[in-house]
């Protein structure tokens, strides 16, 4: 598979944009994918941070597996972050960031007090890759369409002040990928979460990652989902491929197996939680 790049000219416009605005940023709010949290961070946002209080919020919480998310929370407050699961769609979790934003705040809130200052709002920045909810985030906030949603990534493009409330003001950004991964692994978990354009990679060569992994890690979601047993030794995952094509009803002329439509479907189903609860990568292996 060929190297994955995706730098698009807008995504380098907002990397400067962000910097020149975190001189007024108080909390650096980061929003990645509970299903790959190590994955769908860009390693930019520790340059673009500095050394502001952070927030880390693993988002869509509900379609990952629970106690990888306990592994990950516990792995990420090891190296000093405030860590929130939460779900932006439903809001589960989401009244817990300002309390955190302020507790991160504290030193900041105490130099008012001895300056004699009143509290302002604080100002947040929320940064993230495309697709990983930070418009569904900012709606759920203040309780209505102010920030642009959309399905596929890069549907916010310019930036924009919001407020919550009287507690926060928060700068929405367009989420920004880093100009090349050097682990194609971290590349094919993007992609088979939908955090890159579909367009950009072979269908086919995601879901088999997606498959193999799931074979590997997750072997009695599929059984329940698609009523078949694994063996854990074969490396071949074409048969595994064309036996949910066969029960799924993916099938050509002839009565072949449609690898295509298998894929397309295997990735629909993984992303939407309908095989289950997955996480794709395990902070047990970060911690090695």
């Amino acid at each position: 598979m060929k190297t994955i790049q995706w730098y698009p000219g807008h995504m380098a416009k907002a990397r400067r944009e962000i910097k020149e605005k975190l001189k007024l940023i108080d909390v650096v709010i980061e929003l990645v994918d509970a299903r790959l949290p190590q994955s769908s961070r860009n390693p930019l946002i520790d340059e673009l941070a500095q050394q502001k209080p952070r927030l880390m919020l693993l988002n869509k919480a509900d379609l990952a597996d629970p106690a990888e998310t306990e592994r990950w929370r516990a792995f990420f407050k090891r190296t000093g972050a405030e860590v929130l699961a939460i779900n932006a769609q439903t809001g589960a979790g989401v009244k817990n960031i300002a309390p955190a934003c302020k507790t991160l705040a504290s030193a900041l809130y105490q130099k008012w007090e001895q300056k004699g200052m009143k509290p302002r709002p604080l100002r947040a920045i929320i940064l993230g890759i495309p697709n990983v909810g930070k418009s569904t985030l900012i709606n759920r906030l203040v309780n209505k369409r102010q920030a642009k949603v959309g399905d596929r990534p890069g549907v916010t493009k310019q930036q924009q002040w919001i407020k919550v409330k009287q507690e926060l003001e928060l700068l929405d950004t367009p989420g920004i990928l880093w100009p090349k991964f050097d682990d194609q692994e971290v590349g094919l978990r993007l992609a088979a979460t939908g955090a890159i354009k579909d367009e950009l990679l072979d269908y086919g060569d995601v879901a088999a990652y997606a498959l193999r992994y799931l074979a590997a890690e997750y072997p009695d979601l599929l059984e329940a989902r698609y009523g078949i047993e694994r063996n854990s030794e074969e490396d071949d995952i074409v048969p595994l491929f064309e036996e949910i094509g066969k029960k799924r009803g993916c099938i050509v002329r002839g009565g072949l197996v449609d690898f295509d439509k298998t894929a397309e479907l295997i990735l629909r189903e993984l992303r939407s939680g309908t095989i289950g609860k997955v996480t794709l990568e395990k902070a047990e292996h970060e911690a090695l």
